[in-house]
């Protein structure tokens, strides 16, 4: 995976949560590698990526953090994780990836993208690409911790050959 891919998601994710959350405090913790199928932490917005690269963006975070960034972002608190809620989980990654495709495209790299998927719910795991073949992909796990919680980037990418 080229990191010339991977940049552009995590700066774009930086600083739109920085944006989004009035100016909160955001710290990247260590970056990990993942090849296998993982548990998602309860909310997953992923976003597939299609051209020159196949792949997805994965935005990973508990209920808890979904509900308190669906809350800064709305400016009132949410309760439950309900429609409003969901909606606004899913505006965060359309800004984000959007943001960072634009940047892909200023550096000629040519693709596009699909709507924000939202899942929400237990003991769910997203599969690698290419599932267990030898042409899996990693994904590069971000994790971005902010006062509403950790939300973790997984990006995993391939140029198509």
């Amino acid at each position: 995976m080229r990191v010339e891919y991977i940049n552009p998601f995590v700066e774009t994710s930086y600083q739109i949560l920085k944006e989004v959350l009035g100016g909160a405090t955001v710290t990247r913790g260590d970056l990990y590698l993942k090849s296998t199928a993982m548990p998602v932490m309860g909310v997953a917005a992923l976003v597939g990526l299609a051209g020159d690269v196949e792949g997805r963006v994965l935005f990973d975070m508990t209920f808890e953090t979904a509900l308190n960034i669906a809350s800064a972002m709305n400016g009132e608190t949410l309760t439950k994780f309900d429609e409003l809620a969901k909606a606004t989980i899913s505006e965060l990654a359309n800004l984000i990836t959007a943001q960072a495709v634009t940047k892909l495209h200023e550096l000629g790299f040519k693709f596009d993208l699909t709507p924000p998927a939202l899942f929400a719910g237990e003991k769910m795991e997203i599969a690698a690409l290419g599932g267990g073949n030898t042409n899996s992909v990693e994904a590069l796990i971000v994790p971005l911790i902010t006062e509403c919680g950790k939300i973790e980037v997984n990006v995993a990418i391939r140029e198509r050959v």
